[in-house]
């Protein structure tokens, strides 16, 4: 148990409070129906949902940001996503018990994401997460993006907290880099997407969580 203290715990979005990949995979495979594509397994979409559109266009087509196909595929695939943001997604199951678990401490909590926020907030509204929310930055909130600091400080600032009050959770190492650099502790969500170029325990991270019930021992609230 950490005798660190904080007022509010932040969390990334996908891959860590929720489970986005199937919708996100359905979306690049829906993508690759129209060109005439064989759908690809899902285990081989899943680890790159936390690199968004770059990532799964990357995958999905072996195309990269500057290559002449990509902002074509990558808008056609924000298009097919849109349309299907909540067919599959949900809170991760341990998730709800740890969002209770917070809440019943009198820590209040939110959402930092690279997603922007017009696919951000009808998931959080679709997942009835909104009224519970201290704070939501998506990745249009602010001029920069995680690995900036940037929107986790707006974050700490729409809670009225110093960012050292915060706690921060993500599974990407993104997350890990704009929390230390904004000054938060940050704890590596193993169970999430995670990439392919660094393992989780390379990040930097204060501690990695391998299950989310890991978060309320190391808060102390287990």
């Amino acid at each position: 148990m950490s005798v660190l203290r904080c007022d509010a715990v932040l969390f990334d979005l996908d891959g860590t409070l929720v489970d986005s990949a199937p919708d996100l995979a359905g979306a690049a495979n829906d993508l690759r129906a129209t060109h005439g594509l064989p759908a690809l397994d899902y285990e081989a979409l899943r680890p790159m949902v936390g690199s968004g559109a770059r990532g799964m266009v990357g995958v999905a087509f072996g195309v990269k940001p500057g290559e002449p196909t990509f902002d074509v595929l990558r808008d056609a695939f924000l298009d097919r996503y849109a349309q299907r943001l909540l067919e599959c997604t949900r809170v991760f199951d341990a998730m709800h018990a740890v969002l209770h678990g917070i809440e019943q401490a009198g820590l209040r909590w939110g959402v930092v994401t690279n997603k922007a926020m017009r696919f951000t907030a009808p998931i959080v509204d679709g997942l009835a997460l909104k009224p519970r929310l201290a704070a939501l930055v998506a990745g249009d909130t602010t001029p920069h993006s995680k690995p900036h600091p940037a929107p986790l400080l707006e974050a700490a600032r729409q809670m009225g907290l110093p960012a050292t009050r915060c706690v921060y959770v993500g599974d990407d190492h993104r997350d890990v880099l704009a929390g230390r650099a904004a000054g938060m502790v940050t704890l590596a969500a193993a169970w999430g997407y995670l990439g392919t170029e660094q393992s989780v325990h390379e990040w930097g991270a204060e501690q990695v969580l391998s299950h989310p019930d890991e978060l309320l021992n190391w808060l102390g609230l287990a």
